[in-house]
């Protein structure tokens, strides 16, 4: 094997830096490998779910397969719990982080009647914090416009809470 294979649980991501064909078959191949490597011990890959994703703007999208049948191209993924796109920008997760703190806030509003500021804070801090929270090293935004999406969470349950 020439490039890198992470592993967790069930997932598995082989990944490599290639910029002509040569590292391309070096890629097939160790994706030959691999494949090779699950029939003999029956865990068989559910094709279906393999993805190709290149990344970067300048990339050569070769084609890989598996078994003989092509891979599917991939512009984002979600991998434990993080959305990452081709391009490597957040704007997907903060868009995916802001829609589940917004049931959240919801689901406050609607079911709260007296909204008492220490009350309020405890179910901020359950409910809401967390959503924002989750996976910042790897996504911590850097685009204005992401991290304005994040603050108006918090404006959003201010406005809710009297004395605050």
């Amino acid at each position: 094997m020439h490039n890198e294979i992470l592993k967790f649980a069930d997932d598995t991501i082989l990944s490599g830096v290639v910029t002509d064909g040569t590292e391309a078959e070096t890629l097939q191949s160790d994706l030959n490998v691999l494949t090779k490597w699950t029939d003999t011990r029956l865990m068989k890959f559910n094709i279906d779910k393999c993805k190709v994703m290149h990344i970067g703007y300048k990339n050569i999208a070769f084609s890989y397969q598996m078994n003989g049948h092509a891979l599917q191209k991939a512009e984002s993924e979600n991998d434990l719990g993080v959305t990452i796109s081709n391009d490597l920008k957040v704007s997907d997760q903060c868009a995916k982080a802001y829609a589940k703190v917004s049931r959240a806030l919801g689901l406050i509003g609607r079911n709260i009647r007296y909204k008492q500021t220490d009350v309020m804070l405890k179910l901020f801090k359950s409910l809401v914090r967390p959503h924002v929270e989750s996976c910042t090293v790897a996504w911590s935004s850097h685009y204005k416009k992401d991290k304005q999406l994040i603050e108006k969470v918090q404006r959003r349950f201010i406005k809710n809470v009297t004395g605050i």
